[in-house]
C-alpha cells in the first residue's frame, strides 16, 4: 500500500498544466556532460554562471537574449560541460520520490493503466517484509492499492503491466523539467519520456 516511506513531492501526482509546464520550461537549462551525456537540469542562471567562468559552452541557443543594464547575453537552452565530471553508479539509486516512481512508470496504474489518482504501492507489502527498493515500488491508482490491500501479488488476482526497476538517468530529467523542450530530444532517449509529458 501507499506509505510514507517514499518522500512526497511539492507537486500533485499528475504532470503539470500546460501553463507551468511553459513557465519551467523557460527557466531550465540541459546540462550534459563534456561526453554529450545528459547528467542535469540547472536554473538559466546556473548556466550563466558556468559559461561566464569558462566551465560549460552553450550547445543548444533559445530564440531570445538574455538583456542586462551592461551585456546581452545568448540565452542557454542545452550546455556542454568542459571537463569531464564523474557522476557515481549508484547516485540514481538512492533518489525513490513519489513523482520519480510515477515518471518511471510512464504516469500510469502499473495494475489497471489508470492515469487517475495516483499513488505508490509496495509490490510485497512493508507488513510482509517488503522494501522500499526501484523493484518493489509501483505507480498505482488509489482504487488499485485498496484493492490489493496487504496481499501479496499472487493472493490478490492482479497483475502488474511490467516489473519494476531502477530508472535510467533520463527519468530524473524529466522529474526536473516536466515539459521537454524540442531543443533537448537530441540528447535524450525519449520513448520513456514522451508519455509523462503527454499526460494530462
Amino acid at each position: 500500500m501507499a506509505t510514507s516511506a517514499i518522500p512526497a513531492d511539492p507537486v500533485g501526482s499528475a504532470p503539470p498544466s500546460e501553463h507551468q509546464r511553459r513557465g519551467r520550461e523557460s527557466g531550465r537549462v540541459l546540462v550534459l556532460n563534456a561526453t554529450y551525456e545528459p547528467i542535469n537540469v540547472c536554473t538559466v542562471r546556473r548556466a550563466v554562471v558556468l559559461l561566464l567562468k569558462e566551465k560549460a559552452e552553450i550547445i543548444e541557443r533559445g530564440e531570445w537574449d538574455l538583456r542586462s543594464a551592461n551585456a546581452n547575453l545568448t540565452r542557454p537552452v542545452v550546455i556542454r560541460l568542459v571537463t569531464y565530471v564523474k557522476i557515481p553508479r549508484d547516485t540514481h539509486r538512492r533518489k525513490i520520490t513519489r513523482r520519480a516512481v510515477f515518471a518511471r512508470d510512464d504516469w500510469t496504474c502499473q495494475y489497471c493503466g489508470s492515469r487517475a489518482n495516483l499513488t505508490v504501492d509496495h509490490v510485497v507489502p512493508r507488513s510482509k517484509g517488503g522494501t522500499s527498493t526501484w523493484e518493489n515500488i509501483v505507480a498505482s491508482c488509489a482504487p488499485c492499492n485498496r484493492r490489493k490491500g496487504d496481499s501479496m501479488l499472487r493472493h490478490s488476482g492482479m497483475r502488474l503491466a511490467r516489473p519494476p526497476r531502477t530508472p535510467s538517468p533520463h527519468v530524473f530529467i524529466q522529474v526536473a523539467s516536466p515539459s521537454i523542450p524540442p531543443a533537448w530530444r537530441t540528447y535524450l532517449s525519449l520513448p520513456a519520456l514522451e508519455a509523462g509529458t503527454q499526460a494530462a
